[in-house]
């Protein structure tokens, strides 16, 4: 989205995520960016200026109000500081929840991470700037979406092995069952006209038969990639790998 409105001028832009914290986050960074720096700002110097020991308990201490808030459904200013300040400073820059939708990500060791980029910060509330921000389904999105509309579908990606499929993104799955319904749900978007990309995983990485979105996708464009894998539990599983793209046009 970022690089579409740096190139074009559009005459309405709707997102819209089912992780609450995220759009928190992103609504926060538009309305009210210059409290959020403050924040993020008395964070980044209090993290700098600690010991590892201190930095351990200050992570936790951080990770555990984010809970609580989340908990709550207290989507404030803090909140959005917590999601950036977790973001910058856990393990890989994870965002994983347990079974009860506990954020569960351990500390990341970084010596001086960049909690507060007050500049990126800026230009990001900018940008966001007249943009439907929207915590929903992906389906809430169909009375926006008509002939004239470009969307792009970025679902949870289907694991590519058992073990791949610890990082829970939300709090409930996303199996074959729903990336067949997203499939449906993007053959009704083609039908009225919109035009539609949607990414996900490769199953042909780790099994060459597996032909699951060749043929969901069987009456579009699918295209395979080579992508940077950062995150893997092993050293061996990071790198180049295929990721789809889907296209309906």
């Amino acid at each position: 989205m970022f690089d579409v409105l740096n190139r074009y001028t559009l005459e309405a832009v709707y997102i819209s995520d089912i992780n609450r914290e995220l759009i928190a986050t992103y609504t926060v960074i538009r309305d009210n960016v210059d409290a959020l720096i403050v924040l993020l700002s008395a964070m980044q110097r209090e993290y700098w200026q600690a010991d590892e020991e201190t930095r351990k308990v200050y992570y936790y201490a951080k990770r555990e109000k984010f809970n609580i808030l989340k908990t709550a459904q207290s989507y404030t200013i803090e909140i959005a500081a917590l999601f950036l300040f977790l973001n910058r400073t856990c393990f890989n820059g994870l965002y994983r929840v347990n079974a009860k939708g506990g954020y569960n990500v351990p500390m990341g060791r970084y010596k001086k991470p960049v909690i507060c980029d007050s500049v990126n910060l800026q230009a990001v509330s900018s940008c966001l700037q007249g943009v439907q921000i929207v915590c929903s389904e992906y389906q809430k999105s169909r009375d926006f979406i008509d002939n004239q509309t470009f969307a792009y579908f970025d679902p949870p990606y289907r694991p590519l092995s058992q073990t791949s499929n610890f990082t829970a993104y939300a709090q409930y799955g996303f199996g074959d069952k729903e990336q067949t319904a997203l499939a449906r749900y993007i053959d009704e978007l083609c039908n009225k006209g919109a035009f539609v990309v949607a990414s996900n995983s490769d199953p042909k990485n780790t099994n060459v038969d597996d032909d699951f979105f060749d043929k969901l996708y069987r009456n579009h464009t699918v295209s395979r990639i080579s992508a940077n894998r950062m995150i893997n539990s092993a050293a061996i599983g990071r790198g180049k790998i295929n990721e789809l793209l889907i296209s309906t046009y």
